[in-house]
């Protein structure tokens, strides 16, 4: 049981400049350790939250200790309880996490339990960030049209979103078009720190989106997590984690005149790629911080999952400080974010004596090193310098299908097709752009690169350039402070000239929302099989994510996407090539469009004032009113309708009973999938649109639902009957079964029929079979995606066999009852002569006090093959999670015996 905190002794006050008092805080010095002084300040962010929260039962002595000796126990790979701050939902997870909360108030009714009990306990924030379909472009009306749209096809998935906030206590709704989940907690939700009922604290947040790591830019500690785990989280269950190392990067010089934000990032990414960074903190030191803005550092920090870390941190200093006045927090409230942390040696100041701070392990940039780069064409951390792009392009195309190849032969790679636009003759070529987008993701935080991009139109615009009507271009702003000041500015009107209007505020492009290009465009790509590209300005272009026809997708900073727009190809070289042709028929190049580092600095210090963000979130308390219109249902209880295709009652409660089912092993289970590496969570389980003959179709017409209606999968996530349908639907994926085809299918091994995957593990199931999964590195990599665990359970899926998992994706699994293995090193199926035609035996103790994290395990096949394992429950905690069949049924297990 839990006892009173016995670190009550240093709990002090802290007192205000003028007298009187801000409130307590558990004082850092007090404990008089010199450790603390060698602590990474993300370190002491942990070190504190166990403290505070130390009851002697779910936060030990012992675990502050641990924290405290990080230096000798973090290469330990020791376990630690962590209770965030707060819980960050994107509407996309925050559906589904509302649906399992609502589920879960039905089986604690089932089983005699108390359902108001399930209710969060830490502090929630969901914002509905509006993820819009990208059906209107190239005009200024855009914005209004396609939320009206949006707000047509999700009208039931937002009203239940709103039952929500009036069901659930300590739950903040931000409505839809606000902005994107996280820009607006970035200028908005973060507090920095906190003071609750004169208790201060740091701010602190896990998020249902892997890019929940932007917010560690203003030096507030979080990441990414499962809907699963955060569900969890928010019912008072504190995060099981392995205390981290920290990598310290240190920043020296500054940034050369025409270097963006995005050159920076994809420069970082790749050093930290190379690096290797899986499972730890990052955290950036050095005098370059100086020189670096806060939305620079936001941008660096929104990467974190490109890299693989799990945070990407910039300690509290000055410049955190005239963010928080500029996005309109009060000067009060500014007093106390940096008296506390100066208080509690949270606080960087340059003025002092460098830190004593020690590092797992240390990398150094200096800004000056860094060029202009874009990333592509299938990863975000394959970086190419701008200058190489064009024969960069060329070996992609000669290279053998791959992250860096399309395989396209020699003879092939110049034709010009011939097709009509609108009557008009026009031409498309490998490498052409067909979508050009700045989206709201990483980049729309940093007012540089937008404003950079806007004056890169203005000077295409008066040399006469133009963009090819068959492009489809967009511009999707992180919140509407953006709109603001390109306003303010006077340049969104040479945006909207080239095509960039604002089309909505949330995800587009990125997610694979960029809408349909024109059919002829489309017919003139499939029917002669060529390479069309995408630009855009976001962190993820892997296959078939952006749009199924742009097989070569690049990311890019907001300026690099107007120039590649006007260019109308990614097969140019910026230096030596023109960009197009102007209105005095006059050459005109790259260099004549791209703006000095002084001219973007000039706009932004005239156009983005404080008064913009006050304004702009006095609006969300209010809503707008297409949300203050909708009637939503009252009480507790969510009243579910069986005809609904986006809000239906999963399964994973039915048949619950108060005793924990025990873990299992797997017996004769067959392989419903076998893969390379680099499996994503956009290959498991997409959220862009629903092909016209995938499952998940066939599913919504039985039900009466128009093709123009089916919306995406990322907005039917309240719909477990189509997310499994999904699941393994990404028509770019390659399963080894289907020896060199590509796409959604897979072999039923006992009869050697090839079905979709849905339909395979349907058989599988009906005839009383398991199935498992085997896969190469870095599986499940990518966004944070609850239902990339959810769909492979729903199938019926058992374990799933890899090299390497991604963080986030390894304890989703876990969180669903799903058993994760990996090869050993130096092994992997084709190593050990697997073919995955095989039936697979993985034996497990029946006792679950009899499993230990990370032990060995051996599997066994019917052909004779054994290979060992490493079982990858990597904390106590993750076992008892197993042991009950799930996260979710531990929590209610829990509640109710409370």
């Amino acid at each position: 049981m839990a006892s009173e905190n016995p670190f009550r002794s240093i709990l002090k006050a802290l007192e205000k400049p003028d007298g009187g008092e801000f409130g307590n805080y558990y004082s850092l010095p007090a404990l008089n350790d010199p450790r603390i002084d060698k602590l990474p300040y993300s370190i002491r962010i942990l070190l504190e939250s166990a403290i505070r929260n130390c009851d002697e039962f779910q936060v030990k002595s012992k675990d502050v200790e641990k924290i405290l000796d990080w230096e000798n126990t973090s290469p330990k790979q020791v376990e630690i309880p962590f209770k965030p701050a707060r819980v960050l939902l994107q509407d996309f997870t925050g559906v589904p996490a509302v649906v399992d909360l609502a589920c879960m108030r039905d089986a604690m009714n089932n089983l005699g339990g108390d359902s108001n009990k399930i209710n969060p306990l830490v502090p929630v924030d969901l914002v509905i960030d509006h993820s819009v379909q990208v059906d209107v472009a190239r005009s200024e009306n855009a914005v209004q049209a396609n939320m009206e749209l949006e707000f047509q096809r999700n009208n039931e998935r937002f009203a239940f979103l709103k039952w929500g906030s009036n069901a659930f206590d300590n739950m903040l709704v931000v409505p839809p078009g606000s902005g994107i989940v996280h820009q607006v907690n970035l200028e908005y939700l973060a507090r920095v720190v906190f003071n609750t009922n004169g208790l201060l604290y740091p701010d602190s947040v896990v998020g249902t989106d892997s890019h929940t790591t932007m917010i560690d830019g203003l030096g507030v500690a979080g990441w990414g997590v499962g809907g699963i785990e955060a569900e969890a989280t928010m019912l008072g269950q504190p995060m099981s984690m392995v205390l981290p190392g920290v990598v310290g990067f240190k920043l020296t010089g500054k940034l050369r005149d025409g270097m963006t934000a995005t050159d920076l990032v994809l420069t970082v990414t790749q050093m930290l790629r190379k690096h290797g960074v899986v499972g730890k903190f990052v955290e950036f030191y050095g005098e370059g911080m100086r020189e670096l803005s806060l939305a620079d550092r936001a941008t660096i920090a929104n990467m974190s999952p490109e890299y693989g870390a799990t945070m990407g941190f910039f300690p509290v200093d000055h410049v955190t400080l005239q963010y928080l006045k500029l996005t309109g927090r009060s000067d009060e409230t500014v007093s106390m974010i940096e008296a506390y942390l100066r208080a509690n040696k949270m606080f960087v100041d340059y003025s002092e004596p460098e830190s004593k701070t020690v590092y797992s392990s240390n990398l150094e940039l200096n800004l000056e090193d860094v060029e202009p780069c874009i990333s592509g064409p299938k990863r975000p951390h394959d970086r190419v310098p701008l200058k190489e792009m064009k024969a960069d392009w060329h070996s992609c195309l000669d290279n053998r299908v791959g992250f860096k190849g399309f395989a396209v032969p020699k003879e092939a790679q110049s034709k010009a097709v011939e097709f009509n636009f609108n009557g008009t003759p026009a031409q498309l070529r490998h490498g052409d752009v067909v979508i050009a987008a700045i989206t709201s993701c990483t980049n729309t935080s940093n007012p540089s690169v937008m404003l950079g991009a806007a004056l890169v139109a203005k000077k295409a615009c008066e040399l006469g350039l133009e963009v090819k009507p068959w492009i489809k271009t967009s511009l999707a702003p992180g919140s509407g402070v953006v709109t603001k000041y390109l306003a303010k500015s006077g340049l969104q009107k040479y945006l909207n000239q080239l095509g960039f209007s604002i089309v909505g505020y949330g995800c587009t492009t990125c997610i694979g929302n960029s809408g349909d290009i024109h059919e002829a465009v489309a017919s003139a790509i499939v029917d002669n099989d060529l390479v069309a590209s995408a630009v855009l300005s976001g962190n993820r272009n892997f296959e078939g994510r952006v749009h199924p026809l742009t097989r070569a997708n690049y990311l890019a900073s907001p300026p690099l996407v107007v120039a590649y727009a006007l260019a109308g190809t990614v097969d140019i070289d910026f230096e030596t090539e023109p960009i197009g042709t102007g209105k005095d028929g006059k050459q005109i190049f790259f260099r004549d469009i791209w703006p000095s580092n002084k001219e973007v600095a000039e706009v932004v210090q005239a156009s983005v004032l404080p008064d913009m963000f006050k304004a702009t979130y006095e609006a969300i308390t209010k809503g707008n009113s297409m949300w203050n219109e909708l009637s939503v249902a009252s009480g507790t209880l969510y009243e579910w309708d069986p005809k609904s295709t986006y809000i239906h009652e999963p399964p994973y409660f039915k048949g619950m009973t108060m005793s924990p089912p025990g873990p299992h092993g797997v017996k004769d289970a067959y392989c419903l999938l076998n893969f390379g590496d680099s499996i994503t969570t956009d290959h498991i389980s997409p959220a862009g649109s629903i092909h016209k003959d995938s499952p998940a179709a066939k599913y919504l017409m039985e039900r009466g639902v128009d093709r123009r209606d089916f919306n995406s999968y990322g907005s039917r996530r309240g719909n477990d009957e189509i997310m499994a349908r999904g699941t393994f639907a990404n028509i770019r994926i390659v399963n080894k079964h289907l020896k060199g085809e590509v796409g959604p299918k897979t072999v039923h091994i006992p009869s050697g029929e090839k079905l979709s995957v849905f339909d395979a593990a349907m058989k599988y199931r009906n005839e009383g079979r398991d199935t498992v999964i085997l896969a190469g590195a870095e599986y499940g990599s990518g966004s944070s995606r609850d239902w990339a665990a959810k769909g492979p359970m729903l199938l019926g899926v058992k374990a799933v066999i890899s090299k390497s998992f991604e963080r986030i994706h390894r304890s989703n699994l876990v969180g669903m009852g799903i058993i994760p293995l990996c090869f050993k090193t130096g092994e992997d199926a084709e190593t050990l002569g697997l073919t995955g035609e095989e039936l697979y035996t993985i034996e497990l103790p029946s006792n679950v006090s009899e499993i230990k994290p990370g032990q060995d395990v051996t599997v066994i096949t019917n052909n004779g093959k054994s290979f060992t394992c490493t079982l990858r429950f990597d904390t106590e905690v993750e076992l008892a999670y197993f042991n009950h069949g799930g996260i979710l049924q531990y929590v209610i297990r829990n509640l109710i015996k409370q």
